[in-house]
């Protein structure tokens, strides 16, 4: 017999059973361990439009109750939050250390034997000291072969750099580049690591080909708008800032050229096949999930996803209608302009004038207001959208790790079986190698339920650093965003009020 029976995991259907005469004990292939996580704190965005102010900062915080109302945690939900083991695992092993993460550069040692706690204690605060802009979009070459480079400038007075203030020129794929980086490293672990903005070929190909309009400054605009978003998203994270291929980004003069980023090409049919690879598994895989906290989770996300997808559509409208709203108004101004010029009557040409110098600057008023919606609303929306995909993906990593410590624990069933059978039949010269290849399982399996915990405890703090800094960005925006609409309307009072008298003195 096994020198330690255990209980034999569910029954799943996609193992065989064991024929006479298979030959279970063949050298199992080598399997590299899983990195641990490790600690999160908050983080913070910088969304950002065009270069000029639309408002002034109020020092006066008009919602500043309004974060009372706000309970991301209940005392009812105390255990469930808590750091320890999910009620979905019966832990079999002590704990272990952290394990370091899989990254080959001369940084590693900043993560070596690292905890979550030391880690928390190293940051301290709420946020870090560390501003990026993006700027001065240039086109480099001509024709399919040209590219926009922008200037990457970084301000900080944390250590890890440095300089305190230093700038340097990446292109699209740079950022493209980066982002695969990190999501190698972190997502796999549990870190919900932030997505680099969407490839556009239709944009893009047009700022190739074309020439400079209206059209393609739009597309300039909003994509350096959205990298640079994107960066400060992920330097404010406490252990991205920190990764070795981050301070290359930020800091050499020379970067490796980015490969796999093209849309069109054989690494990108890749992606599209493994991501359909993933969500066919996703729906093959049943996990029986006992923590509450996980699957409450899992549908609050799923529910706040498609609502804000929703929102993000009716504010793309918005801003549609708002532009449209500014053309006719142009429009309107020229009418009102050359009725005036054909008029006889004095008075009544002088207001027609008027009216179309008004309209005019009503023109411009809807156009930045146009900006407003875009860059502080629909902009967020459309961030915290893909936010939310990288948020999934972190519960779904966790359930592929779930799925390996299970796989691990039904091969070691059936290698106990088969060892006991060696036992019944007398077969000395193959019992000892199937004791190696149990005890070797028995680490697997070992192993595969600490990662289980590792990740589950991850995403419990990636999950809780996420909600605050949602609730954060959402107060910040919302802000902004009626303050912008609040000094549209006063400065729409203030033309038609001039207005008034010139109308009235028409006779």
């Amino acid at each position: 017999m096994a020198d330690r029976a255990t209980e034999p995991p569910p029954d799943r259907t996609d193992f065989h059973e064991v024929e006479d005469g298979e030959e279970l004990f063949v050298e199992p292939p080598e399997v590299q361990s899983q990195p641990a996580s490790l600690a999160a704190e908050d983080i913070s965005t910088n969304s950002n439009g065009p270069k000029q102010d639309l408002f002034d900062d109020d020092p006066e915080d008009l919602f500043a109750e309004a974060t009372e109302e706000v309970s991301l945690d209940s005392p009812e939900r105390d255990i469930l939050l808590s750091d320890g083991p999910s009620p979905a695992i019966t832990p079999i092993t002590p704990p272990t250390s952290v394990i370091t993460p899989r990254i080959g550069h001369a940084h590693d040692d900043m993560f070596t034997h690292s905890s979550f706690d030391e880690i928390e204690e190293d940051e301290g605060g709420d946020s870090l000291d560390i501003h990026i802009s993006v700027s001065d979009p240039e086109k480099v070459g001509d024709g399919m072969n040209a590219y926009m480079a922008y200037k990457v400038t970084t301000k900080t007075s944390l250590s890890l750099f440095k300089c305190n203030d230093f700038s340097v020129k990446r292109r699209f794929s740079d950022f493209l580049g980066l982002y695969s980086k990190l999501a190698s490293k972190y997502l796999h672990i549990g870190y919900i690591v932030p997505p680099a903005p969407e490839k556009s070929i239709v944009g893009m190909t047009k700022v190739k080909v074309g020439k400079e309009d209206q059209t393609s400054n739009e597309f300039v605009e909003k994509r350096r708008s959205a990298l640079e978003r994107y960066l400060m998203r992920t330097v404010k994270h406490p252990i991205l800032v920190k990764d070795p291929d981050v301070l290359q980004f930020l800091e050499s003069s020379e970067l490796p050229r980015a490969v796999n980023t093209q849309a069109l090409s054989s690494a990108g049919l890749l992606r599209m096949v493994n991501k359909a690879a993933d969500a066919v598994n996703k729906m093959t895989i049943k996990m029986n999930e006992s923590d509450a906290w996980f699957e409450e989770k899992q549908q609050h996300f799923e529910n706040l996803d498609s609502q804000l997808r929703k929102l993000h559509t009716s504010v793309e409208s918005l801003v549609c209608h708002r532009k449209e709203l500014s053309v006719n108004t142009a429009q309107f101004a020229k009418s009102a302009a050359m009725l005036g010029n054909s008029e006889d009557h004095t008075a009544l040409s002088r207001a027609l004038s008027q009216l179309a110098e008004v309209e005019e600057k009503i023109d411009q008023l809807h156009q930045d207001q146009a900006n407003a919606d875009f860059y502080l609303f629909s902009e967020l929306l459309g961030d915290y959208v893909r936010l939310l995909t990288a948020v999934k993906g972190v519960f779904d990593h966790r359930m592929k790790t779930w799925q390996k410590w299970q796989d691990s624990q039904v091969l070691l069933q059936k290698k106990r079986e088969a060892e006991a059978k060696l036992q019944f039949t007398n077969k000395p010269d193959k019992l000892q190698q199937a004791k190696d290849e149990i005890k070797e399982l028995e680490g697997k399996v070992q192993q595969g339920e600490r990662d289980f915990e590792q990740i589950s405890k991850t995403i419990r703090k990636e999950v809780s650093r996420f909600e605050k800094e949602r609730v954060k960005d959402f107060k910040t925006i919302i802000i902004k965003y009626l303050e912008s609409l609040v000094q549209t309307q006063h400065q729409l009072i203030k033309y038609w009020e001039a207005f008034l008298p010139e109308a009235k003195a028409i006779s």
